[in-house]
């Protein structure tokens, strides 16, 4: 089998995926892309192959990964029961940006649950991530195969969504990173927790609460974050209050609160850091210290460029980004969480130096 030296990109040619298949067989790890982002994937069945995601990434060992399969037949095999809710949510939106929470079969490794009683299963959409899983299914000799796949980055920061965003992560890692462009989502699964007596969403995505709601025909236990914040709910990927952060200091301002900060720097003459500044309900006019940028105001467009924004900038190494808040409603759900968690550590009270 040929390694990279380095992090190597490669066009997921037939002969690519049987090279990334037998990467993975070896007890290595590749960049893989999904449609929502990129993935750092192992085989979830190997122990010391896992382990070396959490190095890679720095991620903490009870902070649980989610495994991705090729089939919903093959996330059974995952789980210890399959609830009525599973097979439904499963048959309306797999494969697809979904993640379900079972009870975890006996098999699954500790490293891959953090330790829980509970595991979450995924089905991407991504043509590329189903050839890798189906090749690799049929090269391994056992009756559950999959992917161990948390996003391809540095835990904590903002989540990979193209192909050289994971080797800007890992510039030292030995990495065979599969291209299959730029993910069509941009934001991580909606996470679903079906292991219990009630439905809940654990991390919102694409897939809406009322989607959810209309499939299974019964209301959700309560908001997002109320629900991950509950003493009984499962720790889930993306969960902790700082998470999808840039290493910029960040912050989120309503839009009155914007406006008044935007007037204050223009009387202190722009002193201070240079600023970048992210809006979509109005315009702001630049200056020699303020670039502004305006997304277009529809949730899926922020869903899509947000985090390769963020990344952009934060190579240009400005002073402070801010961000107008997201509007409010069902479709902005994933954007507002991620915007809050990548805010967490700088969204204090903002001051003209």
């Amino acid at each position: 089998m040929k390694r990279p030296s380095v992090p190597c990109i490669e066009l997921p040619t037939v002969e690519n995926v049987t090279r990334a298949v037998a990467w993975l067989r070896a007890g290595e790890i590749i960049g893989l892309p999904t449609e929502t982002v990129y993935g750092l994937a192992a085989d979830a069945g190997n122990a010391d192959a896992v382990a070396k995601i959490y190095a890679a990434k720095g991620r903490p060992v009870d902070h649980p990964l989610i495994v991705h399969v090729a089939s919903a037949d093959a996330a059974k095999a995952w789980a210890a029961t399959w609830p009525e809710a599973a097979e439904k949510l499963a048959a309306a939106f797999w494969p697809g940006p979904m993640t379900l929470i079972v009870k975890r079969a006996s098999h699954v490794l500790d490293a891959v649950t953090g330790g829980q009683d509970t595991v979450g299963l995924r089905v991407p959409s991504h043509p590329v991530a189903l050839a890798v899983m189906h090749e690799f299914a049929k090269a391994t000799p056992t009756t559950a195969s999959g992917l161990a796949a948390p996003s391809a980055n540095q835990f904590g920061q903002v989540s990979a969504t193209t192909a050289a965003h994971v080797v800007a992560e890992f510039p030292d890692l030995l990495l065979l990173i599969l291209d299959g462009g730029a993910c069509g989502v941009g934001v991580e699964s909606t996470i679903v927790d079906v292991s219990g007596d009630s439905v809940r969403i654990l991390r919102p995505g694409r897939v809406r609460a009322n989607e959810i709601e209309r499939v299974l025909g019964v209301a959700l236990a309560g908001a997002a974050a109320e629900a991950a914040g509950a003493a009984d709910a499962p720790r889930v990927s993306g969960s902790l209050a700082s998470h999808y952060a840039p290493r910029t200091p960040t912050i989120m301002l309503e839009e009155r609160r914007l406006r008044t900060q935007l007037r204050a720097f223009r009387q202190a003459q722009d002193r201070g850091p240079t600023r970048c500044v992210i809006t979509h309900s109005f315009d702001v006019e630049p200056s020699a210290k303020l670039r502004a940028i305006r997304l277009a105001g529809d949730a899926q467009t922020w869903e899509y460029e947000l985090y390769a924004l963020l990344r952009a900038l934060d190579s240009e190494r400005y002073g402070q980004l801010i961000i107008e808040a997201p509007p409010q409603g069902p479709e902005w759900d994933a954007v507002n969480d991620r915007v809050q968690r990548a805010t967490q550590r700088d969204n204090v009270e903002d001051s003209v130096e």
